[in-house]
């Protein structure tokens, strides 16, 4: 069986930040996860733990887990706790090529309205991933 829920390093939960709250917990949750830092098995703070510990209500861990089992990402075990899921990492990888595709798709469709072409967006891809690639540490 897993050991004791560890402490998430998920980045702190802000009203100011882009989206609901609870979206933000589910995708903290799911960066760790596709980054490999909770890994299958691991357990996760009890609601009332990572509710205390973001600063937000427990319904909203609540609606964000409840999310996060619906995609497959984590499972509950009653009187057990909440556990990542064995596929956590591919159906998380495959959750986040959805929606960046979605993403691309708005981006692609805006651009094109703008009159840019095809290569002109190609273009403006290739400089948008250099300048990500350059701000990694």
């Amino acid at each position: 069986m897993a050991g004791p829920a560890k402490r998430l390093l998920i980045p702190p939960i802000s009203a100011a930040a882009d989206g609901p709250l609870y979206q933000q917990i589910v995708d903290g949750i799911k960066r760790e996860v596709s980054e490999g830092r909770l890994g299958p098995g691991t357990a996760l703070p009890s609601f009332r733990g990572l509710a205390e510990n973001l600063l937000v209500s427990i319904i909203t861990v609540k609606r964000a887990y409840e999310e996060l089992e619906r995609e497959g990402i984590i499972y509950r075990r009653q009187g057990l706790g909440t556990f990542v899921a064995d596929l956590a990492d591919d159906r998380s990888r495959e959750v986040k090529t959805a929606r960046a595709r979605e993403l691309l798709s708005h981006a692609v469709r805006e651009a094109t309205e703008a009159g840019l072409s095809e290569k002109d967006v190609t273009d403006l891809l290739h400089t948008v991933i250099r300048s990500k690639g350059k701000g990694r540490s």
